[in-house]
C-alpha cells in the first residue's frame, strides 16, 4: 500500500468527513495526522486494510474520542462526538442521485459562510479542502506566511465558537452563499492551473478537485447560469492542460499550442454549458469568460480565432465585472482584433489609472505588442520590468526567453 499516495490523493476527502463527525477543524487535522502515522507503523506489518480511507477516518475518529475522554472541560464536545455513528461510507456520490450528501461540498459551504471574509473564505478553503499548505496560501494572498496563519486560526475559531453549521444550506440561503462558493471554487482551479509561486507546473489534483466540486454545485443549482458558466470555463480552461507545456517544463503560449493535444471531449461539454449560459439572458463573471474560451477551443488553428468577437465579449465582461485585470485581458484582445498599436494605448491607460503596479503580467503584456511591433529595445525594457515581479519560475523563463529574442 502506498501510503504517500494515498495521503496526497485522499487526505482531503477523509478530513472533510472528519471536519462532519467531529465539528472541529483543528481536532480533525491533528487527528488524521495521527492516524496517518499509525498507518505508517502497522499496516507494513499487519497488512493495509481492505478500506483503506474507512479506516483512517475511524482510527481517527477513535483517537478523538480518547481525548475528549480525557479532557474534562469538553464534556459537551465528547458527547456530540460520540453520537455520530461509528460506520462511514466512502463512495463519490452520483450526481443524479444526492450530491449534498458529498462531505467535501458541506465543508465548501462552511468555508463559504458570510460571516467570514472573503479572502479568509478562499484561504480557508485551500488549506482545508486542497491541502495548500499555510506557506502556499500566503504567498497567493502576498501575505506574510504567519499573518496567514493567524487568519486561519481565527477563522476556524469563529466557526467553532458561532456553530457555524456544516451543511448545504436550503434554498432561502443558497444565493447568498452561491457566489463565494463559486469564486473559491474558481481560485481553487486557477492556483492548480496557474500557481502562484515555485516551480509554475500546474498541479492537476487541484484542476481536478476544483472541476468536481464545480460539477457537484452546477448539480445542485441545474438552472443556476453561473453554475453553468463556471463548470464550462474550468472545462475548457483544463482541456488544454497538457499542450501549455513542452517536455523540459517550458511554458508555451495560447498561439503556439500544438491544438491536437486538446481534450475535445471536454471542449465540447464545455461549449455547451458556455451556450447555455449565455442564452439564459443574464450570462455573468463566469458565463461570459466561458463563452471567450469556447472561442478559443473552437478555433482549429491560432489563426482561425475570432478576435473581434473575443473583443466585444471582453468590453462586455468589463462593463458588468470591472476590474483592473479584466481591462487588461480587454487590451490584450483589442490588440489581436485592431492592431497592436490600438492594445497598446489602451495598456499605457491602464498603466497611468496604476492599479496593477506590481502585476508583472502588464509589463509582460506591453513588451509582447512592442516585440510585435519590431520595437525591440522598448520591448527588452518592458520584459526587464515583468521579471522584476513575477513569481513563478515557468513563467520567469518565458520572459527571459523572450528577453533574449529582443535583447
Amino acid at each position: 500500500m502506498d501510503i504517500g499516495g494515498l495521503y496526497r490523493d485522499e487526505r482531503q476527502h477523509a478530513l472533510a468527513t472528519l471536519i462532519r463527525l467531529l465539528g472541529d477543524f483543528d481536532l480533525a487535522e491533528e487527528m488524521l495526522q495521527e492516524a496517518f502515522t499509525t498507518a505508517v507503523e502497522t499496516w507494513p506489518r499487519d497488512g493495509a486494510p481492505a478500506n483503506p480511507v474507512a479506516w483512517l477516518v475511524s482510527t481517527a475518529r477513535h483517537k478523538a474520542i480518547d481525548r475528549l475522554r480525557r479532557a474534562a472541560t469538553l464534556d459537551a464536545k465528547r458527547a456530540q462526538v460520540a453520537s455520530q455513528e461509528t460506520a462511514v461510507a466512502f463512495t463519490e456520490p452520483a450526481l443524479d442521485e444526492e450530491p449534498l450528501t458529498d462531505d467535501r461540498l458541506r465543508l465548501i459551504f462552511t468555508c463559504c459562510h458570510p460571516a467570514l471574509a472573503p479572502e479568509t473564505q478562499v484561504a480557508l478553503t485551500l488549506k482545508t479542502l486542497c491541502g495548500l499548505s499555510v506557506d502556499e496560501i500566503a504567498r497567493a494572498f502576498l501575505v506574510p506566511g504567519p499573518t496567514m496563519a493567524q487568519r486561519l486560526v481565527r477563522a476556524k475559531g469563529k466557526i467553532r465558537i458561532a456553530l457555524i453549521p456544516y451543511d448545504v444550506p436550503g434554498a432561502d440561503r443558497l444565493a447568498e452563499r452561491l457566489d463565494g462558493v463559486l469564486r473559491v471554487v474558481y481560485l481553487v482551479f486557477n492556483e492548480g492551473y496557474a500557481p502562484t509561486g515555485g516551480s509554475g507546473l500546474p498541479r492537476h489534483e487541484l484542476c481536478l478537485e476544483a472541476i468536481r466540486l464545480a460539477r457537484l454545485v452546477h448539480a445542485l443549482l441545474p438552472g443556476e447560469p453561473e453554475a453553468a458558466g463556471l463548470l464550462a470555463l474550468l472545462l475548457l480552461q483544463d482541456s488544454r492542460r497538457v499542450a501549455r507545456f513542452d517536455a523540459s517544463g517550458d511554458l508555451v503560449t495560447l498561439e503556439e499550442q500544438e491544438r491536437a493535444r486538446w481534450d475535445r471531449e471536454e471542449i465540447a461539454e464545455g461549449s455547451r454549458l458556455a451556450e447555455r449560459a449565455l442564452r439564459s439572458g443574464r450570462p455573468g463573471f463566469y458565463g461570459i469568460q466561458a463563452a471567450i474560451a469556447a472561442i478559443h477551443g473552437q478555433a482549429e488553428r491560432a489563426s482561425d480565432t475570432d478576435w473581434r468577437q473575443i473583443a466585444i465579449l471582453y468590453a462586455l465582461l468589463l462593463r458588468g465585472h470591472p476590474s483592473p485585470v479584466v481591462a487588461l485581458n480587454h487590451a490584450a484582445a483589442v490588440a489581436m482584433a485592431q492592431g497592436p498599436e490600438r492594445g497598446l494605448a489602451l495598456l499605457e491607460a491602464l498603466e497611468r489609472a496604476g492599479d496593477l503596479a506590481d502585476f508583472h503580467l502588464l509589463p509582460a503584456a506591453r513588451a509582447d505588442l512592442l516585440r510585435r511591433l519590431g520595437r525591440d529595445r522598448e520591448a527588452t525594457d518592458a520584459y526587464r520590468e515583468a521579471l522584476r515581479t513575477v513569481g513563478n519560475d515557468a513563467e520567469r523563463r518565458y520572459l527571459e526567453r523572450r528577453l533574449r529574442e529582443v535583447g
